[in-house]
């Protein structure tokens, strides 16, 4: 096993609070989330496509934002392609 070290990052107040939670309900340490999610975001990173990584925040202009609500208003007709995909026959 390799040694550790110690790093420091900025976080928000809001993901600190997840983390508390997950540790109390799990009885993992804090270190042993963290180095588990950096593991598994930097594998994510080097064995797939980088077009298939979904961000976990999305930054939307006033106007892409104004597209996405459109969209959940007025859904667009599902495509044949769609149609055949969830056909349960």
């Amino acid at each position: 096993m390799s040694a550790s070290v110690q790093i420091s990052a900025h976080i928000s107040e809001a993901t600190k609070a997840r983390l508390e939670r997950l540790v109390r309900s799990t009885g993992q340490t804090r270190a042993r989330v963290v180095e588990e999610a950096l593991l598994h975001h930097l594998a994510a990173l080097e064995e797939l496509p980088a077009d298939v990584i979904v961000p976990a925040r999305l930054v939307l202009t006033p106007e892409s934002a104004e597209r996405v609500r459109e969209a959940l208003v007025r859904p667009p007709d599902p495509t044949e392609e769609m149609r055949r995909l969830f056909d349960d026959r």
